[in-house]
C-alpha cells in the first residue's frame, strides 16, 4: 500500500497508522464477519418467533371457527395473520439487504488480506444465481407468502360459507 489510502474503506496505511495496522485490520475483519453472523442468527430467531405466532393464529382460527362466537373472529384472525405475515416478509427482506451490504464490505476488506475467502466462495456459488447455491432468504421469504395465501383462503372460504347460509 502507498502512503495514502486508495480506498474509502481503508483510512490508513501502515505508515500512517503504525506497525499494528495489519493485525488491527485483521481483528476488525473478524469482528465484522462475526457481526454478519449475528445478523443471520437474529433472522433465524425472528423467523422462529413469527412462525410460532402464525401457528398460534391458525390454531386460534380453527378453535374459533368451531365455536358459537366465531362471527367477528373468523374475519379478524385472518386479517391479523396477513398483517403478521406481511411484516415477516419485510423483516426477511430487511435482513437479506443488511447482510448483502455486510458481505460487500467483507469482500472489500478482503482485498487487503492475503485471501478473499468469502468473495471466492460467493463466486463459486455463482452469486446465488446458479444451481450450486440458492440464498436461504430467497427461499424463506416464501413461508410468509404461503401463510398469506392460507389466511386469504380461510377468509374467502368463511365468506363463501356465510353467503351460502344466507
Amino acid at each position: 500500500m502507498a502512503n495514502k489510502p486508495t480506498h474509502q474503506l481503508i483510512r490508513h496505511t501502515t505508515e500512517t497508522y503504525g506497525e499494528s495496522f495489519k493485525a488491527d485490520l485483521l481483528e476488525q475483519y473478524k469482528l465484522y464477519v462475526e457481526s454478519a453472523e449475528k445478523v443471520s442468527e437474529r433472522r433465524v430467531s425472528a423467523n422462529n418467533y413469527l412462525l410460532t405466532v402464525n401457528a398460534f393464529l391458525v390454531t386460534l382460527y380453527g378453535v374459533l371457527a368451531a365455536s358459537p362466537y366465531r362471527s367477528v373472529w373468523v374475519i379478524l384472525v385472518p386479517i391479523a395473520g396477513v398483517l403478521v405475515s406481511l411484516t415477516w416478509f419485510q423483516i426477511i427482506v430487511s435482513y437479506r439487504n443488511l447482510n448483502s451490504v455486510k458481505f460487500k464490505v467483507i469482500h472489500e476488506i478482503e482485498q487487503y488480506l492475503p485471501a478473499a475467502l468469502f468473495e471466492y466462495e460467493w463466486q463459486k456459488a455463482e452469486e446465488g444465481r446458479g444451481k450450486a447455491y440458492r440464498p436461504l432468504t430467497h427461499l424463506e421469504q416464501w413461508v410468509p407468502l404461503v401463510f398469506i395465501a392460507l389466511y386469504a383462503s380461510l377468509a374467502i372460504l368463511m365468506a363463501w360459507t356465510a353467503i351460502r347460509r344466507g
